[in-house]
């Protein structure tokens, strides 16, 4: 078996060399963002999001941390701060799986299929259950305002925390920022929020 260090340059060059446009944040390779599109036929259809990924020295051994820096309404994602509650990221991550499954199986499955029973955003959980329509609604308002394509190039030399335009005049707001667990991200070490 490969050491974890080949293994973390073979999987990120391995999603480079794929369709998905990667900027790493550090030469070793350990930290890096994905731009996400939404899943065809989801209400995310349209919206592209700036992921941030921080690998632990461990993987694949111990899953990725994983959030959007952009906005996005989502029962498992929270919305402040961008952490995801993915079962198969946070419990039950296997070295089977590589950063290609994260980007074109784990976080489309997550949005096209989002579970209100273990929600981080209780407001869209609620939403969906009662009222799916307006629920799809919402994300679709979410994608127009915080994760156009077009303001994608914005948000790319952002790379610290999260730019919001809410109330039309840009902040940062401090959820995202790079290796912070406890506030932007969700790893396999922290069970216990998702």
């Amino acid at each position: 078996m490969s050491s974890p260090g080949k293994r973390r340059d073979m999987d990120i060059m391995k999603l480079m060399m794929s369709d998905w446009n990667v900027e790493l944040v550090e030469e070793n390779m350990s930290e890096f963002y994905v731009s996400f599109k939404g899943p065809k036929d989801s209400p995310y259809e349209g919206g592209e999001w700036k992921v941030h990924v921080e690998l632990p020295e461990a993987y694949p051994y111990k899953s990725p941390s994983i959030g959007f820096v952009n906005r996005i309404f989502h029962p498992n994602v929270d919305e402040t701060g961008g952490s995801v509650c993915l079962d198969v990221i946070n419990q039950t991550w296997s070295p089977m799986f590589d950063l290609i499954n994260v980007f074109e199986v784990f976080l489309p499955q997550l949005l096209l299929y989002p579970n209100p029973a273990d929600p981080l955003n209780g407001e869209a959980a609620a939403l969906l259950m009662r009222e799916p329509q307006l629920y799809n609604q919402k994300v679709k308002d979410y994608v127009q305002r915080f994760a156009r394509p077009e303001s994608m190039a914005d948000r790319n030399g952002a790379s610290g925390g999260r730019k919001d335009s809410e109330d039309g005049d840009e902040k940062m707001n401090g959820g995202g920022a790079k290796g912070n667990e406890s506030e932007g991200f969700l790893s396999s070490s922290s069970d216990d929020e998702s």
